[in-house]
């Protein structure tokens, strides 16, 4: 027997329709790329993402064919991600930070039919649109006045000039749920990038687990910063659960920098930020060189990379925000796991409760997870043996588009995330290591993450990162890369003499490299892999 309800298709157009009805005159804000600030409201975020929907069919769209953005977080981006997938096509936002050869692998991969861009990347578009076979239509995100001449981009049209050709009434198409909405693409640190191919019906799960109380806590009385790009993921999908709650959206455009970071949050009254670590290190060293507070900001969620404890410290101990330490992936939408803590955490002391915010959390509802073997055996949730972490869930890929590859699943549904981790009794993750990071030295495993928060807890090192290096007795032994903070001096010795007391002896770093920087990622993520290439004349003391 079947239950009695009405069959309402979950569909991403519904969220800016509820957003105009019942919060019309929420408040979205961004920095552009022209440098000013720019204010309007969700009823206009819903007008206009109806003339996107308009011009996408004038321009004879068939359903499901990609439009690509290639932007930062800003307010026309956001009408994109309503106007395109709300009118059946697919979102594809394109990572600027890429190689421009990547971007075009992509692009032609994906089959993008539309490309919308920030004046920011005309550069990019004019140095690799000749090699991107399927885009026929170029929109720059300006005014029609801003628009260049002689680009060299065939028929490039400016988006203000596209969209206004268009009226601002429309009629949401319905269709099935399980339709494809908006795709983003790996980081590709090994061979070349795959696409997880987001559905409405998961987009639509994902905002409404995220917008729940003990994961991201969002309503309607929040001002939120996405910090993280609109490009990677989705923004964590924050765009959508803030228009599900009528939030405020606060974009920060192209200005990443700490002060202007910094200079936002306190002008729009923001309480809620979200980004990787890197964006937080430098927003700390400007609010701590001048002396300065928050006077609204009350949590922000850290995920992408494990969030060191000097910085949660800094956050909690020092100005008032709680850190909720996040963990997922591109192809979880991303969301897996976010630290809240429970009622029995309350009363531990700081130095207990730190134990708690340094693990990546409980799993979202939605989400199910589980550590395993070599051999793929269950191990036992005690926090302490750590194994392979397998996850499953209905915003959790099943294949990678166009299934490059074998499938990812394992047996039973089980999606192989390539971290290694431990799950205590209480069901709270912590990240080990990556499975190729993890360093393996005479039988016993070293979790690079370890030995980077200790050198990062040292006030003179700005960033660390831990590779193992070849050693003809111990099989690897760790050694740690390090960049120091303008201005401060530390010495190999009183480095390694820091560690002593606060890990086992054997997981002491045999050496400390001094970098002028360390390789990012386009996600903002160590890359080990450049970092081994930059060392790799490097050898290890007495080797």
């Amino acid at each position: 027997m079947l239950g009695l309800m009405q069959n309402h298709q979950l569909l991403i157009s519904s969220l800016i329709e509820h957003a105009e009805r019942h919060h019309s005159e929420g408040e979205i804000v961004s920095r552009r790329v022209e440098g000013d600030i720019h204010r309007y409201t969700y009823k206009q975020v819903a007008a206009r993402s109806r003339q996107v929907a308009n011009a996408l069919d004038a321009l004879k769209l068939n359903f499901s064919d990609r439009v690509a953005t290639l932007a930062w977080n800003g307010y026309r981006h956001l009408e994109l991600y309503f106007g395109v997938s709300g009118s059946g096509r697919v979102l594809h936002t394109l990572n600027p930070r890429l190689h421009p050869d990547q971007v075009v692998w992509i692009a032609n991969h994906a089959e993008d039919s539309v490309l919308c861009f920030d004046a920011t990347f005309l550069p990019i578009v004019k140095a690799i649109h000749s090699r991107c076979t399927t885009i026929q239509h170029y929109v720059m995100l300006c005014d029609a006045a801003a628009l260049p001449a002689d680009t060299g981009i065939p028929g490039l049209q400016s988006y203000e000039a596209w969209i206004g050709a268009h009226p601002s009434t429309y009629n949401w198409p319905q269709f099935d749920e399980n339709s494809a909405s908006s795709m983003c693409y790996t980081s590709g640190t090994t061979g070349n990038p795959k696409a997880a191919l987001y559905s409405h019906r998961s987009t639509m799960l994902h905002a409404l687990a995220g917008a729940m109380p003990d994961v991201l806590n969002i309503s309607a009385r929040d001002s939120i910063l996405p910090v993280v790009p609109m490009f990677h993921v989705n923004a964590w999908g924050l765009p959508y659960s803030a228009a599900m709650n009528g939030a405020k959206m606060v974009f920060p455009g192209p200005a990443m920098d700490g002060k202007s970071i910094y200079e936002l949050i306190e002008s729009e009254k923001v309480t809620f930020a979200a980004g990787v670590p890197t964006v937080w290190q430098m927003m700390l060293g400007h609010i701590q060189t001048g002396g300065l507070r928050f006077s609204t900001l009350n949590r922000t969620v850290i995920g992408g990379s494990a969030c060191p404890p000097a910085m949660i410290a800094a956050f909690n101990d020092v100005y008032g925000v709680e850190v909720l330490h996040a963990w997922g992936m591109t192809e979880m939408s991303p969301l897996g796991t976010v630290c809240t803590l429970k009622n029995q955490h309350l009363e531990l002391s700081s130095e207990d409760k730190m134990k708690v915010r340094l693990k990546q959390g409980r799993a979202v509802y939605g989400v199910d997870m589980k550590i395993v073997d070599p051999d793929g055996d269950e191990l036992p949730w005690d926090g302490k043996i750590s194994g392979d972490l397998l996850v499953r869930g209905p915003w959790i890929i099943e294949q990678y588009f166009k299934q490059e590859g074998a499938s990812p699943l394992v047996s039973g549904g089980w999606f192989p995330t390539g971290d290694v981790g431990t799950i205590d009794g209480n069901g709270y993750l912590q990240i080990t290591d990556r499975s190729k990071d993890v360093i393996k030295s005479g039988g016993e495993w070293i979790s690079s993450i370890d030995v980077e928060n200790i050198a990062m807890a040292h006030p003179a090192v700005l960033m660390a990162a831990c590779i193992g290096m070849k050693h003809p007795k111990w099989d690897e032994r760790p050694i740690i890369a390090v960049v120091k903070k303008p201005g401060a001096e530390v010495s190999r010795d009183e480095l390694l003499a820091f560690f002593v007391g606060k890990t086992a002896k054997f997981q002491i770093p045999d050496d400390v490299v001094f970098v002028d920087a360390i390789p990012l990622g386009a996600t903002g993520k160590m890359q080990k892999m450049k970092l081994r290439e930059v060392l790799k004349d490097y050898s290890l003391p007495g080797v």
